[in-house]
């Protein structure tokens, strides 16, 4: 038997975190007595779209389909999708009609000197990030928030594994790391959207899956995020916690690579906390790890 195609495998999933989120009740049904599973049942998600059973079925399964642009519209009104989510069922909808994956741009990532130069001169933490959340480069700002890059080997830089390098201690060094990691995990599931296969994604999602139950947990709510921005704390031993707000910028290239902008709001404590960690950094320099603990 052939391999499923990679973008109905991931329409499939996709469609089935989203259906086991709902209730009965949701949509308009009564749940009954004798319900054994959570979520909708196949054939009531079928029913509601308007389609047979048989053929929704054979969707999650990553099976041989190519549904259309109503059929996929009605799967998105059945489950309340919001836009972003929207847009990600129809990028796989429209991926799985093709015979194969169209070829995709594997050429290795790199930062432009123009990008470089403009990093130098953000005074602001500020870092540059690959499709799939590789560190690509950073400015002394970032260094003195986020610790020093150069620390981990090339191919440990990456945004996620970093964020659960320590999930088998539990240690967490702010109270918003789950929603850090939801963010971080979004993007990553929209850019395995754009090339399911790519070795990058294959062996970061591997490894995490392996080693760390709440990265399992949290890749299975199939949660998918295009631009992001939020805002994080970070508890700093030598200045405190530092609140900063962060936006993420494209840059050229399709896919391109993303800046991540932290910054503070003006004249406040954050920011002159900031700016103390950055005068402290400068003097001392330490090695400290990218949760903000020293080492």
């Amino acid at each position: 038997m052939s391999s499923p195609h990679p973008y109905a495998r991931e329409l499939g999933e996709f469609l089935r975190a989203r259906r086991t989120r709902l209730s009965p009740r949701d949509v308009g049904l009564e749940p009954g007595s004798r319900r054994k599973v959570t979520g909708l049942r196949r054939e009531e998600m079928a029913l509601l779209a308007g389609l047979s059973t048989d053929y929704y079925q054979r969707i999650e399964q990553g099976r041989e389909v190519r549904p259309s642009d109503d059929v996929l519209a009605a799967l998105a009104g059945v489950l309340g999708l919001g836009d972003e989510e929207r847009r990600h069922l129809f990028t796989l909808g429209h991926a799985a009609r093709r015979p194969a994956p169209a070829p995709v741009d594997r050429e290795p990532e790199r930062v432009r000197d123009r990008t470089r130069r403009l990093l130098r001169v953000i005074d602001t933490p500020a870092v540059v990030l690959g499709r799939h959340l590789d560190l690509l480069d950073w400015n002394p700002m970032a260094e003195a928030l986020l610790g020093e890059p150069d620390a981990y080997p090339p191919d440990r830089l990456n945004m996620l594994l970093l964020l659960f390098d320590d999930a088998l201690t539990g240690r967490r060094s702010c109270p918003d790391w789950e929603e850090q990691a939801l963010d971080y995990i979004g993007m990553l599931r929209a850019a395995v959207a754009a090339d399911p296969t790519h070795p990058r994604a294959t062996a970061i999602v591997g490894e995490l899956s392996i080693r760390s139950a709440e990265f399992r947990r949290l890749w299975a709510r199939h949660d998918v995020r295009e631009s992001v921005s939020g805002t994080k704390t970070f508890s700093v031993p030598e200045v405190g916690d530092i609140r900063l707000d962060w936006d993420t910028y494209p840059l050229p290239g399709n896919p391109g690579p993303v800046m991540l902008v932290f910054t503070a709001e003006p004249g406040s404590t954050d920011e002159d906390r900031l700016r103390l960690l950055a005068s402290w950094h400068a003097s001392r320099s330490p090695v400290r790890d990218h949760l903000g603990k020293t080492r």
